[in-house]
């Protein structure tokens, strides 16, 4: 499976970033971590192919999950992406990218591991975005 790519989690509370990469880990995946938002834009401007983008709205200090995702949909078109989010998902559809889903906090791992899979089903990642 080393040639499909990874996910990337954003998430500044490391316990929920653990949580949430150790679920997608069960579910199969694999996993990249960033701690802040513009670790992920390094990141995601490093990588050659990103798969799915699981991230916080608000990360603190820099860019917010909504910039983020947008960075990560400029270079992977087809990219999956879930927010999760103990109280912006009402922002969602003003500040979200199309095709995505919104997790409000708390949320169990199956249900995080399930909309991943549907947004990978539905999105057709493109390897060559």
């Amino acid at each position: 499976m080393d040639d499909v790519p990874p996910i990337l989690v954003v998430e500044d509370e490391a316990l929920i970033r653990l949580s949430i990469v150790e679920a997608l880990k069960e579910g199969g995946y694999e996993v990249l971590e960033a701690a802040h938002g513009q670790e992920a834009i390094e990141q995601i401007e490093q990588i050659g192919s990103l798969r799915g983008l699981v991230t916080d709205i608000r990360l603190g200090a820099g860019p917010a999950g909504w910039k983020v995702a947008h960075c990560a949909r400029e270079k992977f078109a087809s990219l999956a992406v879930v927010y999760v989010t103990g109280d912006s998902a009402w922002e969602w559809s003003a500040n979200g990218v199309p095709q995505s889903i919104v997790l409000q906090k708390p949320f169990a791992s199956a249900e995080l591991v399930t909309a991943m899979a549907n947004l990978l089903v539905t999105n057709q990642p493109n390897a060559s975005a």
